[in-house]
């Protein structure tokens, strides 16, 4: 099954936008009446029957609407520093994207190789993702934010922060994580968080966690994240 996003309804017929009216249209050559599915990105899945072909803006009436099955009783957010290479960051998003992840905040930390990031860039391969692996809950991906700023929040989660220093003691995730708690957790650039902010993230109520016996880079340490907690609620 292929699956569109959208974000107009009209008279309960779905509005495409132009890229993705041309990609139904002129790539994918659907034709009128032929039968279409599509996310609104809020958790529903529509199937539809297209209306107009226009290229530009094709529409489809919607038949049917339903929940879509990756709902759950959990969210997870992670924050995690963006890598020195803009490819890996893209990486990460991609593929946490379709594990299924609720929000994802990077955060310029003291030891950051990159303080800026293309948002629009990240954004169009979120939706890419959601629709490849058929999510319909589409994830918020927050502006770049400072470390300081993101841990001193106030957070009404279970908080975690994944770092390697050998001064603070450490569980592992899997082990403190609870099924069914809206989870954040923090990851740092390669070079780790600070001392000073994993103090900070300590007196902000954060757990200071482990991901496993290995060292891992910054966007696979994120990707176990979201594994370790879906693991958990499983």
């Amino acid at each position: 099954m292929q699956l569109f996003y959208f974000n107009t309804i009209r008279d309960n017929t779905i509005v495409f936008d132009a890229t993705e009216s041309r990609h139904i249209v002129r790539v994918l050559r659907y034709k009128k009446d032929d039968l279409i599915y599509a996310t609104d990105g809020l958790g529903f899945i529509y199937q539809a029957r297209i209306k107009d072909t226009d290229p530009g803006e094709c529409t489809a009436i919607i038949n049917e609407k339903k929940e879509g099955q990756d709902r759950r009783n959990y969210s997870i957010h992670i924050a995690i520093a963006p890598t020195k290479n803009q490819d890996r960051l893209e990486w990460f998003v991609e593929k946490s994207v379709e594990l299924g992840i609720d929000s994802i905040t990077p955060v310029v930390c003291e030891h950051s190789e990159r303080r800026k990031i293309r948002s629009d860039r990240l954004n169009k391969i979120m939706l890419s993702a959601m629709k490849q692996s058929h999510k319909t809950k589409m994830t918020n991906i927050y502006e770049l934010r400072s470390f300081n700023d993101f841990v001193q929040a106030g957070y009404n989660s279970g908080k975690y922060i994944a770092h390697l220093s050998e001064s603070f003691g450490s569980v592992n995730l899997k082990s403190t994580c609870k099924a069914g708690e809206d989870t954040i957790i923090i990851i740092g650039p390669e070079g780790d968080f600070s001392e000073e902010e994993i103090n900070t993230a300590l007196k902000n109520n954060f757990t200071p966690v482990t991901l496993g016996q290995s060292r891992l880079r910054t966007e696979t340490a994120g990707v176990t994240a979201c594994c370790i907690v879906h693991f958990v609620n499983m």
